[in-house]
């Protein structure tokens, strides 16, 4: 929901580490680095060291921020460089719930991530059906900070980082926080699907 100022408020503070000590670093490979941590955040859940996995997740979302800057600063943005970071932030974004259930493999845990998960299925179509269709009619491109154009949303990149940094620190509410974040996420995808119905229909 407030992704666009926060972009811009971290792309400010971080423009001079980026400019001065990325210059020789491909995106490409930040985002693959940024992976790492986020892959052990899962390991970290399942072996019960959630202090660790937290930390681990919260790195990976700082790398994550700094790939995008550093294609930017350096001219080095790619459509490959923004389809692996999209893939990666996913791949992340399923492991860690998974992770969870593993560690806390009760019934009540695995319903409410599988409605977590069908939420971020249909929350994910919402919007890059949405983005092909604004690449079409050439929409896409005023201004934007992401490769894809999404119109905005309760639940985007932020929110998302709070609320996973919760199931961290709440492990024994995560079924609770699972069925929260889905219903939030389904909200979310219900205000593109109404922005669709009120800007597609007459082109």
């Amino acid at each position: 929901m407030k992704d666009a100022l926060l972009r811009r408020e971290k792309d400010r503070l971080l423009r001079p580490l980026v400019a001065r000590y990325l210059a020789d670093v491909s995106p490409n490979q930040l985002s693959v680095i940024a992976v790492i941590p986020g892959i052990f955040a899962a390991v970290a859940v399942v072996y019960g060291w959630v202090e660790v996995g937290l930390f681990l997740w919260l790195l990976n979302r700082v790398l994550d921020g700094v790939d995008g800057l550093a294609a930017r600063v350096h001219n080095k943005t790619s459509d490959w460089g923004g389809y692996l970071d999209l893939l990666m932030d996913w791949v992340i974004y399923l492991f860690v719930p998974l992770a969870f259930v593993w560690a806390m493999p009760t019934t009540q845990n695995l319903w409410a991530m599988i409605f977590l998960l069908v939420s971020f299925q249909v929350n994910t179509l919402s919007w890059t059906l949405l983005s092909a269709i604004l690449e079409k009619r050439r929409e896409g491109d005023r201004g934007r900070l992401t490769t894809m154009e999404m119109p905005t949303g309760l639940i985007e990149g932020a929110e998302t980082v709070f609320l996973f940094s919760l199931f961290f620190l709440l492990p024994g509410y995560v079924a609770a926080l699972f069925w929260i974040m889905g219903a939030l996420v389904f909200f979310t995808a219900g205000q593109r699907f109404w922005w669709a119905w009120h800007n597609l229909r007459s082109a």
